[in-house]
């Protein structure tokens, strides 16, 4: 069997695996059962895993992450998200978190199982280690910030529930106040240098190969958007004090903000990030 089959079913066992955990996922909370949850979570453990090897099978078969495929870029973006949520884990026990984060994966899986094999994402004249590392981090970094934001939604979901007195099993099966602001706490303040270091690396390249224009770009002026947001949200927690129900409300809306702005940049404006 050669490597190129070896790596195609590596990524179908992934998308096969995250869809079984995202369906788990939702019906623990259909069904209200924290096990259903935590069983899902080792599915996604072990989607996790495959993916590992299948990017790991991807370097190998490539020019290495310079001559990064379409379906790899998903599929990279999948395991992001799906690392991100699974280090938490170590944490915080927010194992019902995952109704929220596992349908962004299969989102994701389900974009890579769309492009063809080989086809590369980035243009020749893109090819660069610099922008795989800006890709990199960005995506990391990103990741952390949907983290944020999910956790802020279960936040407001929790402690509308506790503030109307309905301690239902739905309440239970929830996460605490705490965990979830813990959460939204350590994505902020991680999540914020890796896309800092991740809009570096991307200035630096432009500013060699673009030389002029690049700056009124719509989808870096997107970028630089977010950025801005969460490093006031982080500022305010981390200076002012902002925290519980007050964070987390910030936080959804500014991913609301950031998700209708890509959408709108992707589909209405011509930009240099078109293979995105």
């Amino acid at each position: 069997m050669s490597l190129i089959n070896l790596e195609l079913i590596l990524f179908k066992i992934a998308f096969a695996l995250c869809a079984i955990s995202t369906a788990g996922f939702l019906l623990s909370l259909l069904v209200k059962k924290i096990k259903l949850a935590k069983f899902s979570t080792w599915i996604l453990a072990g989607a996790f895993g495959f993916l590992t090897v299948n990017l790991l099978f991807v370097v190998i078969n490539s020019t290495g992450l310079i001559n990064l495929g379409s379906r790899d870029f998903f599929s990279f973006c999948a395991w992001s998200v799906s690392g991100a949520y699974l280090a938490l884990q170590f944490k915080t026990k927010t194992r019902s978190l995952g109704a929220f984060i596992s349908p962004f994966i299969l989102l994701f899986m389900i974009a890579a199982a769309g492009e063809a094999s080989g086809k590369s994402l980035l243009p020749q004249n893109l090819q660069s280690w610099l922008i795989t590392v800006h890709l990199f981090l960005t995506i990391v970094g990103e990741a952390l910030f949907v983290l944020a934001s999910c956790a802020g939604a279960m936040f407001i979901i929790q402690n509308r529930l506790l503030k109307h007195k309905k301690l239902s099993r739905m309440s239970r099966l929830l996460p605490s106040l705490n965990d979830l602001d813990r959460i939204n706490h350590i994505c902020l303040l991680w999540g914020f240098p890796v896309l800092s270091a991740g809009v570096i690396a991307g200035t630096i390249f432009a500013e060699f190969s673009w030389k002029a224009g690049w700056l009124a770009d719509p989808k870096i002026i997107w970028t630089f958007t977010g950025w801005i947001i969460y490093g006031f949200l982080l500022h305010q927690r981390l200076a002012i004090g902002w925290k519980g129900y007050r964070i987390a409300v910030f936080s959804c809306a500014a991913f609301i903000l950031l998700l209708l702005s890509y959408g709108s940049v992707r589909f209405c404006f011509s930009t240099l990030h078109n293979f995105i």
